[in-house]
């Protein structure tokens, strides 16, 4: 349903952001009819594990749009690629993607109360850290990997954001992998042609200046072994103590891809990839592909929250 919206916005048939909203509402609706969502549903576009009926946002007849611009994120995000391949990157970075003010309205309950930090041991570690205990898992691989109890409230709570997250997913790849080598580019599709994808991980990390807590230094996200990934930047927290104090902005903070045309490393004589660094605030969306190394950058002060979802395209 919110595929369709979007395609029609790319072939100039836009329709208003209340409709969009309201087919969003009565496509998940629709779908938590059936109590065996997992079963009845495994085919579909945006396939999960599990059945939870869809959260209610905001109590008001009007609910803030997720999308910023719904109109133009089309137009943005075959934009945005075709710069990135200019440039030789694999990922895109997209200022307000998501709007704040919907962030502003879904983030209360998940600061005050819904997240619950659960704690990770990872073999070898990721980004040398092997005990992670800043995120909150709502969703994991199969075999419960890398915990075997995902918050099922905090994933009622951003259910319509993850299936919107999943549309915008499947039009980057597809554009992203257009003309490319048959084996990333051959994927089974939907009735749009946007490649079929389905969740593998999903978590809210909350960074603070405390050691092992302020950064997520260079990677690849899960290990290579993924399709591609979604990190979405989520509000300074102003609900649990005033702005001022919970803000990190100036303390650090942003991403930073290592990606793109080789370049001479003055220091090392080694060609190297481009160090791109974005200093993402609430919205920003970045599309990450399969392997390509980046960091959550250091901070020094404040808190800094983060949605990452971890993706697989059927083939």
């Amino acid at each position: 349903c919110i595929l369709s919206h979007l395609q029609n916005i790319e072939h100039r048939r836009a329709p208003p952001v209340a409709m969009i909203m309201k087919s969003v509402c009565l496509c998940t609706r629709e779908i938590f009819k059936d109590a065996d969502f997992a079963a009845s549903n495994a085919a579909t576009t945006t396939s999960n594990k599990g059945g939870v009926r869809p959260p209610t946002i905001n109590p008001t007849t009007n609910p803030p749009s997720i999308l910023s611009s719904p109109v133009e994120i089309n137009k943005q995000i075959t934009k945005g690629v075709l710069r990135a391949k200019l440039s030789k990157r694999r990922h895109l970075v997209l200022p307000r993607a998501i709007s704040p003010s919907y962030l502003d309205e879904l983030m209360p309950p998940i600061v005050t109360h819904l997240f619950e930090p659960q704690s990770v041991t990872y073999n070898g570690g990721v980004a040398n850290v092997k005990n992670w205990k800043i995120s909150c898992y709502l969703e994991v691989m199969e075999g419960g990997t890398p915990c075997t109890n995902p918050h099922e409230g905090m994933k009622r709570h951003c259910w319509e954001l993850l299936e919107t997250c999943n549309a915008l997913f499947a039009i980057w790849y597809r554009q992203q992998h257009a003309c490319n080598d048959p084996n990333t580019s051959t994927y089974k599709t939907d009735g749009n042609d946007n490649p079929i994808v389905s969740r593998l991980m999903t978590f809210i990390t909350r960074y603070t200046p405390a050691p092992d807590e302020n950064a997520l230094l260079k990677h690849v996200d899960g290990a290579g072994k993924v399709d591609g990934s979604m990190v979405l930047a989520l509000p300074i927290d102003r609900w649990t103590a005033s702005k001022e104090e919970n803000s990190f902005e100036g303390h650090g903070g942003g991403l930073t891809f290592w990606d793109g045309k080789m370049r001479k490393n003055t220091e090392s004589g080694k060609r190297e990839p481009e160090e791109i660094v974005y200093d993402t605030r609430s919205g920003d969306l970045a599309f990450i592909d399969r392997a390509v190394w980046h960091q959550a950058n250091p901070i020094t002060r404040g808190t800094r929250w983060a949605l990452v979802i971890f993706y697989k395209v059927e083939r």
